[in-house]
């Protein structure tokens, strides 16, 4: 049989979590809780779902593949041009996109030990290399991305938040880093969380479009609209880096559903604001009972949180599933003492401690 190319060969390739389903059949469970996947706990917008019963007939018909309305909302929303925008099958196809447009073999690819797995995954399937940059604190350090920046850098990924962490750059040292950075190496931030953030030093990387040509914005309808399922993301950026990458872009690849859905969820303002509400008040209930176990956890400004137990997280989240809740450990990241938790309803979250409570104490 024919082999493919080395580096292919030598991929370890992404391993979602299992679906509730799975699980539940597996362990002879019902009613698991699950909160490992980052998903908003409140489901869809109400106003995404009642719009996609009409469309449901004529699913028969390709979809828009310029995504024309969505087009025309988002960057009235956004106060971008329509050419500045681009749809994918989720954030990850506008990172891939991007990646296939600006990478070659052999080119390098700077990123954070615990930045989003999908970065080198998508740089090694290109047969280009990832360089890792520490991360103290769980923080980018943008001081050592620049110092490792090479004749064969092309991009540099930046998760802002990031996860798995939950950290963010702070504006000052992104202002620094975006001026100071050669115009021939793409910058890809990756804001799939900004919508959950709280804080007057978090940076929006669109601010900084007008003085950098070579920076693209990768946003979701994955996380505080509820669509992860129908798989919709969009990259922002200067129009011939857009023009380029829609040279390679797969046709009709945003299905209608997701184009429909994502225009209705756009104008559900309560539904964001409910999500963004009921996050900040799980994140206040976790951390607050986290410390009152004596597990370190670090500041996170998405609707998830990475715990640092210490020891091998494996046996607790054997624990946990048994007693119907799904975390997520990210040995994958390197980070061999962790669990991530999503944030859940309220419910969710008191089921969280409460079983977590239970499992530690029996240890």
């Amino acid at each position: 049989m024919i082999k493919p190319v080395k580096y292919i060969q030598n991929l370890v390739p992404y391993v979602p979590g299992k679906p509730v389903e799975e699980l539940e059949r597996e362990l002879g469970i019902k009613d698991a809780i699950k909160i490992a996947s980052n998903e908003n706990p409140l489901g869809p917008s109400p106003k995404a779902i009642e719009s996609l019963y009409d469309l449901l007939g004529g699913i028969n018909r390709y979809p828009d593949g310029d995504c024309f309305y969505l087009r025309e909302k988002l960057s009235r929303k956004l106060s971008v041009s329509k050419n500045n925008l681009i749809f994918g099958n989720g954030s990850n196809e506008v990172i891939e996109i991007a990646a296939r447009t600006f990478m070659k073999i052999g080119d390098e690819a700077i990123m954070g030990e615990y930045a989003f797995i999908v970065y080198p995954l998508v740089t090694i399937a290109l047969g280009g290399v990832p360089v890792m940059s520490p991360m103290p604190g769980m923080i980018h350090d943008l001081n050592d991305i620049y110092r490792r920046i090479t004749s064969k850098t092309k991009m540099i990924f930046l998760a802002n938040p990031n996860n798995p962490t939950g950290t963010i750059v702070q504006k000052k040292e992104l202002e620094w880093f975006i001026k100071e950075v050669p115009e021939d190496i793409m910058i890809v931030v990756d804001e799939a969380y900004f919508e959950y953030v709280d804080d007057d030093h978090y940076p929006n990387s669109l601010d900084y479009h007008t003085i950098r040509k070579s920076i693209i914005t990768v946003r979701t309808f994955s996380k505080i609209y509820g669509l992860a399922g129908l798989r919709l993301g969009y990259g922002i950026s200067n129009i011939d880096v857009v023009s380029y990458m829609n040279r390679i872009r797969e046709p009709f690849n945003v299905n209608s559903l997701a184009q429909q859905a994502a225009l209705s969820a756009l104008d559900d303002k309560e539904h964001v604001d409910k999500t963004i509400q009921i996050n900040r008040s799980g994140m206040d209930y976790l951390q607050q009972n986290l410390s009152q176990l004596g597990i370190k956890y670090y500041k996170s400004y998405t609707n998830f949180i990475l715990l640092d137990l210490g020891y091998d997280p494996i046996p607790l989240y054997n624990d946990l599933l048994q007693k119907g809740l799904i975390v997520r450990p990210v040995k994958g990241y390197g980070l061999n003492t962790h669990l991530r938790v999503s944030i859940g309803l309220d419910e969710d979250n008191r089921c969280f401690v409460k079983a977590l409570t239970e499992s530690i104490n029996k240890e």
